[in-house]
């Protein structure tokens, strides 16, 4: 159970992130030793920034934040960084301590027990899948045994036995956690309390129970809020109705419209400031490429990936038009290689119909360009589209007239996830090929995105591990690589 010391005090801290874009306005919370807390928030209002604020990787705009000096913090990240893709699993846990750890691989063994990866310490970084890289960023974290640990979206990527090893670890931590997720199950299992960051009042609200408690607390007061305005709304209209009756009899009955107006605004000042943050992207649709016929895409061979060693497998895969294929199977044995050979045309046992247009949503964004703007992002696939088209889509996609110059390696995984959805819709594919699509992306979100897939009417490939998220959608073909 947590003590009563408080690990973590914010007290009035605000933040401002590059010129003009405030994340965070005179926010206060606390933290107490042992806590597992969940920080909540819409994509891109700040809940990493939060993190770096916490480590001292970034310092305040004004506002105190108190940690005690003596306690350790590790983070585990969403993706690992570009520059640590070609470095071994060894220099990767090296890079963890301050000081040179002597004799550190036993200690890299143990924990990657713990994260249930088996890997040699001389493999480079980049040859592991999405879905072991996570593991490797957990282990990281959990190496340094830190007084405070912190997890950004620790469950992309990991299939349902990563899920629940991390889950275990998590509940017989004894020290302090605090988890963003979008995964409301994995949270339910231990959380204690919740920090909700609004990313339209640019506070943060604290909440303790666990996360469907905290969560049906939140839903409870937004009805209750708009029922209130609701309620003030009628008042004030029939205020200002008699207002404007009034005003036109003269005399006394100009001062009766004045008071009637001085009610309204009365009112208006009541109306409580109603959470904006459940907004979600409109419904969409994905357009097709029309004049394919016939195959679209045949597959006759793939590899699979155990023990670090490939096999190769036949196949008699084929997909026509509205012909939606699952790859599935534990992470690390090659469906992301797979989808990769297939995107880049590298493979000789796959063949795709001339002409075909294949758009490829990637786990890690590698296949957006880091330095477009987000408009030159879009424009690059936007085809015939006018601007003011264009511009209509993105917003549909949380995508605000502010976010479009800037550019994509500034925005955070979650506004990336919805960049690539949008020029998914702009590029019309033939082929779509989705790996890990709901990673980064706001819960929300995700049953229009479902709906979407389902209702696509080329040819997909899709790799998922959430069950929920691909029970919505059509599967006309599976392929087990496990099998």
């Amino acid at each position: 159970m947590s003590g009563d010391e408080m690990v973590i005090r914010f007290d009035k801290v605000s933040f401002e992130y590059g010129h003009n874009k405030r994340l965070l306005e005179e926010v206060s919370f606390s933290v107490r030793r042992g806590m597992k807390v969940t920080l909540m928030g819409q994509n891109g209002a700040g809940k990493s920034t939060l993190f770096g604020l916490i480590t001292g990787a970034i310092a305040p705009e004004s506002g105190k934040i108190s940690i005690n000096s003596d306690l350790s913090i590790a983070t585990a990240p969403q993706v690992i960084p570009r520059k640590e893709m070609d470095i071994t699993v060894r220099e990767f846990f090296e890079r963890r301590f301050l000081k040179k750890i002597y004799d550190i691989d036993p200690k890299i063994d143990d924990v990657l027990e713990v994260v249930n990866l088996s890997a040699p310490n001389e493999r480079l970084i980049k040859s592991f899948s999405g879905g072991q890289q996570a593991r490797l960023l957990l282990a990281s974290a959990i190496i340094q045994n830190p007084d405070i640990l912190l997890l950004d979206e620790p469950t992309n990527n990991l299939d349902k036995a990563g899920v629940e090893h991390l889950t275990v670890f998590l509940k017989n931590y004894q020290k302090t956690v605090i988890v963003i997720s979008h995964d409301s199950d994995f949270l339910n299992s231990f959380t204690d309390g919740v920090l909700y960051l609004d990313v339209f009042t640019k506070k943060i609200e604290q909440y303790f129970g666990n996360y469907f408690d905290v969560a049906r607390e939140i839903t409870i007061r937004m009805e209750k809020e708009n029922r209130k305005n609701a309620q003030l709304a009628k008042e004030i209209q029939e205020n200002k109705d008699k207002a404007n009756f009034f005003a036109h009899k003269g005399g006394k009955l100009r001062l009766v419209a004045k008071r009637m107006r001085e009610k309204a605004e009365e009112y208006e000042e009541n109306k409580v400031e109603v959470r904006k943050e459940d907004k979600t992207i409109r419904p969409f649709t994905i357009p097709s490429q029309p004049e394919l016929i016939g195959e679209i895409i045949k597959i006759t061979s793939f590899s699979v990936i155990r023990n670090h060693k490939a096999t190769t497998q036949k196949a008699n895969i084929s997909l026509k038009r509205k012909t939606h294929l699952l790859l599935s199977g534990p992470n690390g044995i090659g469906k992301s290689t797979l989808l990769e050979s297939i995107a880049g045309g590298a493979s000789k046992f796959v063949h795709i119909a001339p002409l075909t247009r294949v758009y490829y949503y990637k786990q890690d964004f590698s296949t957006l360009n880091f330095e477009d703007t987000v408009r030159d992002s879009l424009v690059a696939v936007a085809d015939e589209k006018s601007e003011e088209e264009m511009r209509s889509l993105a917003s549909g996609f949380l995508i605000t007239s502010d976010l479009m110059q800037t550019k994509i390696g500034n925005l955070s995984e979650g506004q990336k996830g919805l960049v690539a959805f949008a020029r998914l819709v702009l590029a019309r594919p033939g082929l779509l090929i989705l790996d890990e699509p709901t990673n980064h992306i706001n819960f929300r979100h995700l049953p229009i995105i479902a709906e979407a897939l389902n209702k696509y009417e080329g040819a997909m490939i899709l790799v998922s591990h959430i069950s929920e998220f691909v029970e919505k959608i059509r599967i006309d073909e599976t392929l087990d690589l496990d099998k």
